[in-house]
């Protein structure tokens, strides 16, 4: 994840592990030179909703200069840009080639049509790296579908990433606000991880808007990751330590994990397709799971 990007193509190996993806205001100099410190996986650099519009010229040209900062402290670095035919996001072009950020995050995507018209128009400006799509419309959410089901569209594209943006999926949806919003919006987020892991693509919760309630944020936190959400975006730097403890399995899996890719890795049941492990069935598909929960908590097969 470090190193200088091509000038023709970046097209750059995802994270290891997607758990954290903190949001930044691309106009606030103070913000941007603390999340360098910070340990979130990735930094999103907001050019949308966090930079009032008086303020966007000075965050997109500040842009080039904390993607670099982001890079140079070994972060993911990611630029959101405005929706896809949106006037704004013709200026934000010639931002993210000079910036070159890991992945750009388009908001508002809606329609494949216009996404393939942002792709072009980002690998004209000389910037061809993967996109994250922001799903926060209910049209979004067809969308999402479309990726699925259509073969090799998300590829064609270089998507990599769905974002879910619950505030603005709720707007859309007419949802009241309130403490039954999360409940009300399940089923849709369920539907996101389902498209996305039909298209192979990362997925990301959104955002907890009470960010002092670290109780709140962490019980939805969970709840994702038990959506099967890889990570979360975030607004605060105090969301990073839940939101990591969160998505990390629990030492009991962990352990569960260590058992099985053992168990299959004897060569006493090379040829055995399932495996009595701790008093569970264990079969090839849960290897893979295994290795899958040993990644998540940030360690490999042999550790």
């Amino acid at each position: 994840m470090t190193g200088e990007p091509s000038p023709s193509s970046d097209r750059r190996a995802p994270l290891r592990r997607l758990r954290s993806a903190l949001y930044t205001p691309g106009d606030r100099p103070r913000a941007i030179d603390k999340a360098c410190r910070l340990g979130a996986d990735a930094l999103i650099l907001d050019l949308e909703d966090a930079v009032a519009p008086d303020r966007k010229p000075a965050a997109r040209a500040a842009a080039p200069d904390a993607i670099a900062a982001f890079r140079a402290a070994g972060r993911y670095s990611v630029l959101r840009i405005h929706a896809p035919g949106d006037a704004q996001t013709l200026l934000d072009l010639s931002c993210a080639a000079a910036a070159r950020p890991d992945a750009v995050l388009a908001a508002k995507a809606e329609d494949a049509g216009a996404l393939a018209d942002l792709r072009a128009a980002l690998s004209g400006a000389g910037w061809s790296g993967p996109l994250w799509l922001m799903i926060e419309t209910p049209r979004g959410m067809f969308l999402a579908e479309h990726l699925a089901t259509a073969p090799g569209l998300a590829g064609a594209l270089g998507v990599a990433v769905l974002v879910a943006g619950g505030n603005d999926l709720a707007l859309g949806l007419r949802l009241p606000d309130g403490p039954h919003r999360r409940a009300a919006l399940t089923p849709h987020l369920a539907r996101l991880v389902l498209a996305a892991r039909a298209a192979d693509l990362g997925v990301l919760d959104g955002v907890y808007n009470a960010h002092t309630d670290e109780a709140g944020f962490a019980g939805e936190a969970r709840e994702a990751r038990t959506l099967g959400f890889d990570g979360k975006t975030l607004i605060h730097p105090a969301q990073i330590a839940p939101c990591h403890a969160a998505f990390r399995p629990d030492d009991g899996e962990i352990a569960q994990a260590r058992a099985i890719v053992a168990a299959f890795a004897d060569p006493a049941h090379a040829q055995r397709g399932a495996i009595a492990v701790n008093g569970v069935m264990a079969e090839r598909l849960h290897l893979d799971a295994a290795r899958a929960t040993l990644a998540a908590a940030g360690l490999d097969d042999n550790e």
